[in-house]
């Protein structure tokens, strides 16, 4: 599709645009193909080079426990006042955030979670699957490997395997091993000793790479005569007829839908409709060791201090943080110091300084779960963002879940959880 495809103003009938370049757009788009849909993403990064970048590289099968659980509120105060805490606020941006974080505290009620729970695993669960299917006869199908996702404790007592975030991923039929500091030696033995017990939550999966995995998959869009367009979509307007006419860097398009799949600036491009989702930046950063000797045999997370570790192609990365300034302020350096700082106390023998240093913004919302789904009273407009810290994740079951909406059937699984219209 070219920045001329247009035919009197309306849509031809199976052109779709997708907003945004990162593993969720990817996901959809590749999806839409094979629906034999004609389609277009857009973007003004290249694909990959934003939030999908940088995360952990976790396929994280058994992710089935909302951020917001009962109770958890009761940590924050002593996280922030921590300059090593995981979570941290700008008090310039609390006026502006504060009202998704209340949003964020209603969602953590014990009758909520359940429900909650069950609409993260229907995502999530089939993740490792349909990566490998998406890879299949790439050559790159080295990019998905069989992992585990061990969790760290310095205290034995806190590794509970019936504590409520391990009882919901049990439930859903995950196998939840327990490390002593022996255990621990034996599957991981570059961890410091002050790690005296785990949880191992076993059949997952990790990529070692995100970012190739992100430009595997644009490529196999393009293959598969897809297009995808370094422009950025400055507007979103639904025709009286059919399609949505899109205002676009170089040139204008019309198309029959658009699938907005921006992550943090996804709210942005739905002002003009009324849509009040409930979406926020949540800042992540990473550290990463080019040079490291450190190699990890899995996954692993510090439960303490929310830091998650992966042996990338491209070395040791270190991942954490949940940081609200906003998408329009400046990254802070000293995150990048407490990483550094952390890393090298939970793998004593790692030295050096980083080679790379990242921060991106994970779209969140107050109920973990993304949204998902036509927006109400524009069915031309499918929405597809929100995943926070689960993008990777959550990509492959979303792309679906859009490409099967968008050649106009309902999915197999229920979708009001997911719902644009569920904040109303």
């Amino acid at each position: 599709m070219t920045a001329s495809s247009t035919n009197g103003g309306k849509s031809t009938g199976r052109r779709i645009a997708v907003i945004g370049a990162g593993i969720v757009g990817l996901c959809s788009a590749r999806y839409l193909l094979d629906r034999g849909f004609e389609v277009e993403v857009l973007d003004p990064r290249e694909p990959g080079t934003a939030c999908s970048f940088g995360n952990a590289g976790v396929l994280s099968t058994w992710s089935c426990v909302p951020l917001s659980m009962p109770g958890e509120w009761k940590l924050a105060p002593k996280w922030l006042l921590d300059p090593t805490g995981p979570l941290s606020i700008s008090w310039q941006y609390l006026p502006v955030v504060t009202p998704w974080l209340l949003k964020f505290l209603r969602a953590g009620r014990s009758d909520r979670i359940a429900a909650l729970s069950d609409a993260m695993f229907v995502l999530n669960n089939p993740c490792v699957e349909h990566y490998r299917e998406l890879l299949r006869g790439t050559g790159h199908e080295d990019l998905i490997r069989d992992s585990a996702y061990v969790h760290l404790y310095r205290d034995p007592k806190n590794a509970d395997a019936d504590a409520p975030g391990y009882r919901l991923r049990r439930n859903h039929g995950a196998s939840v091993r327990v490390l002593d500091a022996s255990d621990l030696r034996e599957i991981e033995p570059s961890i410091s000793t002050e790690y005296r017990a785990g949880l191992m939550i076993e059949n997952q999966g990790r990529t070692t790479n995100p970012a190739r995995l992100c430009r595997v998959i644009a490529e196999d869009v393009r293959h598969r005569g897809g297009t995808i367009t370094r422009a950025k979509v400055h507007a979103l307007k639904p025709l009286d007829s059919d399609g949505v006419a899109l205002e676009v860097d170089g040139g204008n398009r019309v198309v029959e839908k658009v699938v907005v799949a921006a992550g943090a600036w996804s709210k942005q491009l739905l002002e003009p409709f009324g849509a009040r989702v409930p979406l926020e930046s949540g800042r992540g950063y990473h550290v990463m060791f080019a040079n490291s000797e450190i190699a990890l045999n899995n996954s692993v997370t510090d439960n303490d201090l929310h830091v998650a570790v992966s042996t990338m192609e491209t070395g040791l990365r270190v991942s954490g943080m949940m940081e609200f300034a906003g998408v329009g302020a400046a990254e802070t350096p000293r995150r990048y110091r407490i990483l550094t700082k952390l890393a090298k106390r939970m793998f004593p023998d790692l030295t050096g300084d980083p080679s790379e240093l990242w921060m991106g913004h994970r779209p969140v919302i107050p109920d973990t779960l993304p949204v998902i789904g036509a927006l109400a009273g524009y069915p031309s407009v499918l929405l597809a963002f929100g995943h926070g810290q689960l993008g990777l994740t959550g990509a492959p079951m979303t792309g679906r879940i859009i490409a099967t909406l968008a050649a106009g059937e309902q999915p197999n699984i229920d979708l009001t959880p997911y719902s644009p219209e569920r904040f109303d």
